[in-house]
């Protein structure tokens, strides 16, 4: 027999933006046994103003609003060991990570929610634009309704055992009808601006921030041709795609980096549409499989390269051991350390890491 939703313990993540704090009112009006808990991922020791604190505070008006306790969880230690280490590690190689992935996997839907379940909880409950669908045994991963919200591809790397214990309240919502409920329960978060920075990397470029933070070496630029144009700060600090590199071509149009030659510590640079710019297939490794291997491949789907890109026309299959993934048009600025994430039927199947 299901219990009643009064019986159903559910810790609510409420970050203090609008989405959490919508989702807690939704679950206390469904009669859910709510309790709210605020998490801290980092802390700078080096100034004594927490970037946290003022998030802290929403959290707390909109608790109190809803009559609900609010718990302070500190996850330091597990976001610099699961996220910042791997971030570090990754520009350091030349890569651009996705850490908002990886803190998806380890930390939010990892300690969070083991600490969740050791305190009694059944469930907890996010602000994610995102749905789980239930089919048979399977929890599968759903985009949300509101298809340019969604944030599935930040969660593909989820397994079984995490999704049985994740509610998404306003997966079933679009932006603007959260705004309204958000008003309509007079939320304190109503009229709060989308937070769209990094935390611990504040108001400076990412740039200055890994500074003090990863080791670098300088290295030659250079176009297609080999010709030497100048000199790079270190390959972590730029990547594929990027433009405003103070160089322009003979013809005066502007130069943009289209790869980087890891083994000799180059940065390669041409026009905006070089033809290395450009591929039709790529490797993924680390791949994840949200219900479990899918058995039949060659898979024909659609693929994510980044977070709100428009589908694209693919097909998944496995070449000597090595999962592949072959495009119907050739994608511009595929960016190794980033994800290729797979969808089919509205549903996101997993993903992993381009190599």
């Amino acid at each position: 027999m299901l219990k009643r939703k009064s019986k159903i313990k559910v810790l609510v993540c409420l970050s203090g933006g609008v989405d959490s704090s919508v989702s807690a009112a939704l679950l206390v009006k469904a009669g859910y046994n709510v309790t709210a808990a605020f998490m801290v991922n980092y802390e700078d020791q080096s100034s004594d103003q927490s970037c946290w604190r003022d998030d802290y505070h929403d959290a707390l008006r909109v608790a109190a609003k809803l009559g609900i306790q609010l718990l302070r969880l500190d996850f330091v230690k597990e976001y610099s060991r699961d996220v910042l280490n791997y971030m570090y590690k990754e520009y350091e190689t030349g890569r651009t990570p996705n850490p908002d992935v990886l803190c998806n996997k380890f930390v939010k839907f990892g300690a969070w929610l083991n600490k969740a379940r050791s305190l009694g909880f059944d469930y907890i409950a996010t602000g994610h634009y995102a749905r789980i669908k239930k089919s048979g045994r399977k929890f599968l991963l759903q985009e949300a309704k509101d298809k340019n919200k969604d944030q599935t591809y930040f969660l593909h790397q989820l397994n079984q055992e995490q999704l049985k214990g994740v509610l998404f309240p306003i997966g079933n919502y679009n932006k603007d009808q959260v705004r309204k409920l958000a008003t309509k329960f007079d939320l304190p978060t109503a009229q709060k601006e989308e937070s769209m920075g990094i935390c611990f990397v504040g108001e400076v470029p990412m740039r200055d921030f890994l500074k003090n933070k990863i080791k670098v070496s300088p290295g030659k630029i250079v176009d297609e041709n080999k010709n030497i144009l100048g000199q790079h700060d270190g390959l972590a600090y730029y990547t594929i795609g990027q433009r405003n590199l103070g160089l322009n071509s003979k013809d005066g149009k502007p130069m943009f980096v289209v790869d980087k030659n890891l083994q000799d510590n180059e940065l390669i640079v041409g026009g905006e549409f070089s033809q290395l710019l450009f591929k039709n297939e790529i490797s993924v490794g680390e791949e994840n499989w949200v219900a479990g291997l899918v058995q039949k491949l060659p898979l024909k789907c659609y693929v994510r390269l980044r977070h709100r890109q428009e589908l694209q026309s693919a097909k998944v299959f496995v070449d000597k051991k090595q999962l592949k993934i072959k495009f119907a048009k050739a994608q511009r600025a595929i960016t190794p350390g980033q994800f290729a994430v797979i969808y089919k039927n509205g549903l996101c199947l997993g993903g992993g890491v381009i190599l």
